[in-house]
């Protein structure tokens, strides 16, 4: 009796250790409300609206202890629409992230799957779309340089450093997957952070080739309608720094990107087919001023104004975007918000070109040169 119940003990105790060292969390965030567009392809509408802020998702995460600071991790994040119910990301069960690899304390993780590239990673959480106050609705023209997180990597790995006293750094490189086409349809990516205190800096650069023809699973989808890409560029290339400084409640930051496309032979945005492009190549440079302030634990402002400066290399034509978004939000808990947001964009020097205000999250493209999203709603973490 007594080498039983010892037996029941001992193997109580390394399950409870085994336990002790994996893990597995369900984790999510639903995004839900009502939107009001002034114009979209002509019209204006009222709509239920998903993700106007953060695109709804759940995922799973987990790691197991390894030992000696070395842990196996993985997560799987699908997107979905909550509105309707629909997978997001082009029907991908696990579209937003997908990886496995393993993390050292001392050295850093190393991770394979499909998963953000840099200027994700390390430049996006400067900007207001991408610190997740602005949001999708913040995004600069067309999400030109992936800040909001338009499209993800395929096929690629990635390595992220450990925290170097505030200075983080790490790279990203995704194959083409295609025999006798090493550098058909890849992709690769670096950056770096910094954080100290109320400082914040970072830089970050991303380079897509895409080559031309059917470049199917590779590092990004060959077509714009599958939930990856915005452009389909024989190349895209992506480079840019920020900086943001708290004082006391308020921060305000600075971001400049510059974003080159060679070749666009098309291009979807807001599920509407964006003429003016012709296979030329193009040019967005986006400068932005953010700012967020605490006006008491549960309530913040947020603002932020981006000059955006285009050029098509063929017709040396110049638009130029302007785009201003304000948001007020409302936590009813840690895990619950309620917000009311509202983006204006114009385009000027547009005439010739065919590029019209296109707010991410409206709908469609405005028919003019302008347009107003209006929307509020609320979001839940789990």
């Amino acid at each position: 009796m007594k080498k039983t119940l010892f037996a029941l003990a001992a193997l109580g105790a390394f399950s409870a250790a085994a336990q002790a060292q994996s893990s597995v969390a369900l984790y999510g965030l639903i995004d839900a409300g009502v939107a009001y567009v002034n114009n979209s392809g002509g019209n204006s509408n009222w709509a239920a609206a998903s993700g106007m802020v953060n695109g709804s998702r759940w995922g799973l995460e987990g790691s197991e202890d390894l030992g000696n600071g070395l842990k196996a991790v993985f997560k799987l994040e699908n997107g979905f629409n909550i509105a309707n119910g629909k997978l997001g990301q082009g029907g991908r069960e696990f579209g937003r992230q997908a990886y496995v690899g393993l993390s050292s304390a001392q050295f850093g993780t190393l991770t394979i799957g499909r998963q953000y590239d840099s200027v994700v990673d390390y430049l996006a959480p400067l900007t207001l779309n991408g610190s997740g106050y602005g949001g999708v609705m913040a995004s600069h023209p067309y999400d030109n340089d992936n800040t909001n997180n338009s499209f993800r990597i395929n096929n690629s790995v990635k390595y992220s450093s450990v925290n170097y006293n505030g200075l983080s750094f790490g790279a990203l490189y995704g194959f083409s997957n295609k025999a006798g086409g090493f550098s058909d349809n890849r992709a690769y990516s670096f950056g770096t952070s910094y954080n100290n205190g109320p400082l914040s800096l970072a830089a970050a650069y991303l380079q897509i080739n895409r080559g031309n023809g059917n470049l199917a699973g590779g590092a990004l989808d060959s077509s714009t309608s599958s939930g990856d890409a915005i452009f389909l560029a024989s190349r895209q290339r992506v480079f840019g720094v920020g900086g943001s400084y708290a004082f006391g409640p308020a921060t305000v930051g600075l971001v400049w990107t510059h974003t080159q496309l060679d070749n666009v032979a098309s291009a979807n945005f807001n599920s509407t087919a964006i003429s003016g492009f012709n296979g030329q190549g193009v040019r967005f440079d986006n400068y932005e001023i953010n700012a967020k302030y605490a006006l008491t634990p549960a309530v913040s402002l947020a603002g932020a104004y981006t000059f955006t400066d285009g050029k098509l290399d063929a017709t040396g034509k110049k638009p130029k975007w302007h785009t201003v978004t304000l948001q007020a939000d409302y936590h009813l808990s840690k895990r619950t918000d309620v917000y009311l947001e509202g983006t204006y964009q114009k385009v000027a020097d547009n005439d010739g070109t065919g590029l019209n205000a296109a707010i991410n999250g409206a709908g469609g493209v405005s028919s003019t040169d302008s347009q107003v999203m209006v929307g509020t709603g609320i979001r839940h973490r789990f």
